[in-house]
């Protein structure tokens, strides 16, 4: 299984499995890498240029790990592992459900590429401390559900209507 630079598992045997698309990559299959940052990589700007900036990934002639300039970050909201989603409450400091989990760190190598999931903090933590893969077929943590649901309450409670005489007679103990 992939190790961090700490030697912890990633949580599994191939980070390419989990990519869905680069971030470089248009709708119409051409590199947003090339055509929006050139000056950072001249050599391959000019390559993409001579075929029209067309992603070979996407024209079926590279791999994902073949691209030197590839990324994939995860924008999903959902824990790649349990299916978790997250929940957030306006103006509150709670820690997130989610946290972004990499998979492939991009200072391990020549053409190592960020390769991110997210992941909720209970299954980021089995996934590092142990045997856990992401691929396993898991439902959420009781804890994590648990803790989703007190958010709801509490943003459904703020969002709840209540008159200002129901809030007076609250106040006053009647």
């Amino acid at each position: 299984m992939e190790r961090t630079p700490r030697g912890t598992s990633v949580g599994v045997e191939d980070p390419y499995e989990h990519v869905v698309r680069c971030d470089h990559l248009t709708d119409d299959g051409t590199c947003r890498f090339a055509l929006e940052w050139p000056g950072l990589d001249l050599a391959f700007a000019r390559a993409r240029a001579r075929e029209d900036y067309r992603c070979p990934v996407a024209a079926e002639e590279w791999h994902w790990a073949d691209c030197p300039k590839f990324r994939s970050r995860s924008t999903d909201r959902v824990c790649a592992r349990c299916g978790l989603e997250e929940h957030r409450v306006a103006h509150e400091d709670d820690r997130p459900l989610l946290q972004e989990h990499h998979l492939s760190y991009a200072d391990a190598g020549p053409l190592a590429h960020e390769i991110t999931v997210h992941l909720c903090r209970w299954c980021h933590a089995k996934v590092h401390r142990s045997w856990a893969a992401i691929d396993d077929d898991v439902g959420p943590d009781p804890e994590a559900l648990a803790e989703r649901e007190a958010r709801r309450s509490r943003e459904l409670d703020e969002l709840s209507f209540r008159s200002a005489a129901e809030r007076r007679q609250g106040s006053s103990g009647r």
